[in-house]
């Protein structure tokens, strides 16, 4: 244990000369411009880093359930807000119920039911802005 934290010491203490050097002995003033620069380097090298993730993520969930959801096994919700299918029966969770824990939003069926109309008509709409948009560029 005692050789594990004497090396574990002695990383963190070189870490530390070599951030000291590269702060001080290599670092002089930048111009103006220079600091515009760095500052939009490190302003979007996280904006681009996210956005390749989500793409990674987004590509990774079409590839497990399919662009619309064609792989899942259960294309139904079972259950809905606060309560959920536990061995084919119906129980409540979250405060109160199974498992404690804390209030859960709930909604039936019906809101359910609703969202899925307007959120289909959502993609309606968008999908046709598209199509349309398509049509003006090859024109």
């Amino acid at each position: 244990m005692e050789s594990l934290t004497r090396a574990l010491r002695s990383i963190h203490e070189r870490h530390e000369k070599i951030k000291h050097t590269v702060h001080t002995a290599w670092r002089y003033p930048l111009p103006k411009w220079g600091q515009y620069a760095m500052g939009c380097v490190y302003f979007t090298v996280p904006i681009v880093g996210g956005w390749c993730v989500m793409q990674w993520a987004i590509s990774k969930s079409v590839d497990e359930i399919g662009a619309r959801g064609e792989k899942l096994r259960h294309k139904q919700l079972q259950g809905y807000g606060n309560k959920t299918v536990i061995d084919g029966r119906e129980e409540k969770i979250g405060a109160g119920g199974k498992y404690g824990g804390v209030n859960l939003a709930v909604s039936g069926s019906s809101t359910q039911e609703n969202n899925r109309i307007m959120l289909e008509a959502m993609f309606r709409k968008e999908r046709k802005k598209r199509e349309k948009g398509k049509q003006q560029n090859e024109q």
